[in-house]
């Protein structure tokens, strides 16, 4: 990202979260301040998504399939929070939050909502959360962290978060762009944390098949042309070993378009790719 910018990536997820309110049906998630937030005509949305890709010439599905993939993500995590709170958790941490809305809808009033993002970041959503005259409860914090100079852990303590009782961490978009040793030092931060804890979050396997690795490798070129580049892969059982390493023992992990199907009522296709993956991971 550039100083004084916005994530690149979070802008597209919040156009997508928002276009996903406007046209898809069923809609597998609902978020009534996804358009609101952004501050611009739906004409305007609509018309980011109006080409296929972002590649001149590439005539695939991707924005569609990238579109809905990140709606079944936000409702796995949402998911995720409703039944750790049922459970009794009263502390949701958003890990590279962007343009998430969920702090200012959240239907769980006893619950404080930390919201942890680059500060460049941040100041832009507090501006666009001004500007959309969208209510900041009290339940909110602001974390602004800039990792390359201060943890995870430094961040929350300072802003009041309370290691000493469960939480539930929801983490996505964003360990594709750290290294593996930032990735595992977070893990066991998390894993350490009051039991019960818990952390919803995405990853990228290279890819089973020659054809899955291909698209792979064009699509980490197309992110990292824009400053923005990925850094790391697993494959299943890899993320499962750094999860048992970091001691997590309660490990679901599934293919994206698996969740996809399960929230749309259809039968799963095997065929349907494996580099997008979603995990609920607890201890």
């Amino acid at each position: 990202m550039e100083h004084g910018q916005p994530s690149r990536t979070a802008l597209v997820t919040a156009y997508s979260r928002a276009y996903h309110q406007m046209v898809d049906e069923p809609r597998l998630f609902t978020d009534p301040l996804a358009v609101r937030i952004l501050g611009v005509d739906e004409a305007v949305i609509a018309e980011r998504h109006s080409t296929p890709s972002d590649q001149p010439g590439d005539t695939s599905d991707w924005p569609r399939r990238r579109r809905i993939f990140l709606a079944a993500r936000a409702r796995f995590a949402e998911d995720t929070v409703a039944a750790a709170v049922a459970a009794g958790t009263r502390q949701v941490v958003i890990v590279g939050a962007g343009l998430d809305t969920f702090a200012y809808r959240n239907p769980f009033p006893e619950v404080r909502v930390f919201e942890v993002d680059h500060p460049d970041t941040q100041e832009w959503k507090r501006w666009r959360l001004a500007e959309s005259e969208i209510p900041v409860p009290d339940s909110v914090t602001f974390v602004p962290i800039d990792f390359e100079t201060r943890t995870l852990a430094t961040g929350l303590a300072e802003a009041g978060f309370d290691r000493e009782k469960p939480a539930v961490f929801v983490w996505l978009g964003v360990i594709m762009y750290l290294t593996r040793e930032a990735i595992q030092s977070t893990l066991e931060y998390i894993a350490t944390q009051a039991h019960p804890a818990q952390v919803a979050f995405d990853y990228i396997s290279p890819g089973n098949t020659e054809e899955e690795r291909a698209a792979m490798r064009v699509r980490a070129e197309r992110v990292s042309a824009v400053g923005e580049p990925f850094l790391s892969f697993f494959t299943q059982p890899e993320m499962a070993e750094v999860l048992r390493a970091a001691g997590f023992t309660d490990i679901q992990d599934f293919a994206a378009m698996d969740v996809v199907a399960d929230l749309q009522g259809k039968p799963r296709n095997p065929q349907s790719g494996n580099p997008p993956r979603i995990v609920r991971a607890g201890r």
